[in-house]
């Protein structure tokens, strides 16, 4: 009865695989494809850019620094696969006037035609403990996380669905997906787009239109540089417990996902599971997907119940060690 069972299992199992390429989205050809990249003037989105453009992609960076932008649009020409290739290059801030928005992605569809595919790269962090960030430092963030990544999707949506066809890209975090110590202005931004995105592919899914949300871990980029300056104590030691990324190893992840149109876009072992274990009602991209989360919720619960308590512990350790600090410096 056991082997009846288990040649069952692997029967069914061998069926998924074959029917799930017939439920699967059709993958996006970049060669000749225009790309729009926001927060391309650096980082993850620089490296998107440089991804899409070895593959024969128009490409146009949007982003607020036009120094930053010029010096990045040479980067990425050295890696043209044709002569026909355009780099466009428009500074605007994506996250304060959407009528500005949209303005200049119609400027960028006139010069090198509909966007095919648009990711949402531009973002910031500001972490610090909740009753220390000032109230702007939610704004801010809700502002350039979340709607400067509603107001470029927002003025490609109609155009894709329109030519039945399209990619949108929000690059989250895992932060997106764990509320960590220090982040909670940071993570309830990047947990909003995981919201807009379910919400959004579920109706735009009927056009072929297909959405990607990104959940790298810490990337070696300006941006999180820029962010271990401010890390309280505790966000640091937790952050440390994984090692860092390159930006170019996120880039090459978050570009295959979206040609394929996958819903979920992760790096390694950690950020599988991750994905694995918050995955709830989002949409699955194949039936062999759908598997492998019910096959692996339950230990990879197991496994996060270990990392949940041993970041306690962290949170505990170092408020033990500043009690004694704070007691030490009255009685001196």
């Amino acid at each position: 009865m056991l082997l009846l069972a288990a040649a069952f299992l692997v029967a069914f199992v061998l069926l998924l695989y074959m029917v799930s390429p017939l439920i699967s989205p059709k993958p996006l050809a970049l060669p000749g494809a225009h790309v729009v990249v926001t927060g391309g003037s650096s980082g993850i989105g620089k490296c998107v850019a440089i991804e899409c453009y070895k593959q024969g992609a128009f490409i146009t960076l949007v982003a607020r620094n036009e120094d930053k932008l010029l010096q990045a649009r040479k980067e990425i020409e050295k890696h043209s696969i044709n002569d026909k290739q355009v780099v466009l290059c428009i500074s605007v801030d994506v996250s304060q006037d959407y009528n500005q928005v949209e303005n200049v992605i119609k400027q960028a569809q006139e010069k090198l035609g509909p966007v095919d595919m648009l990711v949402n790269c531009a973002g910031t962090s500001l972490p610090g403990k909740f009753e220390e960030l000032e109230v702007s430092a939610f704004e801010k963030l809700m502002s350039v996380n979340y709607l400067g990544s509603v107001y470029p999707s927002r003025a490609v949506i109609a155009t894709m669905k329109e030519r039945r066809g399209g990619r949108i890209v929000f690059v989250s975090s895992q932060a997106g997906q764990l509320g960590l110590f220090g982040y909670t202005a940071y993570s309830s931004s990047k947990f909003a787009l995981r919201g807009l995105a379910e919400a959004l592919q579920m109706e735009v899914k009927p056009y072929n239109v297909y959405i990607t949300v990104a959940y790298p871990p810490d990337t070696d980029t300006p941006g999180f540089v820029q962010e271990n300056k401010t890390k309280p104590l505790e966000t640091r030691l937790i952050s440390e417990t994984t090692s860092v990324c390159r930006p170019e190893q996120v880039a090459r992840q978050i570009v295959k996902d979206a040609i394929q149109g996958n819903f979920n876009s992760s790096i390694g072992s950690d950020g599988y599971m991750l994905s694995s274990l918050t995955c709830g009602m989002a949409p699955v991209t194949s039936i062999t997907e759908g598997l492998q989360q019910v096959v692996t919720m339950g230990l990879f619960r197991t496994i996060a119940l270990f990392y949940l308590g041993s970041f306690d512990s962290i949170v505990r350790r170092c408020m033990i060690q500043r009690t004694k600090s704070e007691a030490a410096d009255k009685t001196a």
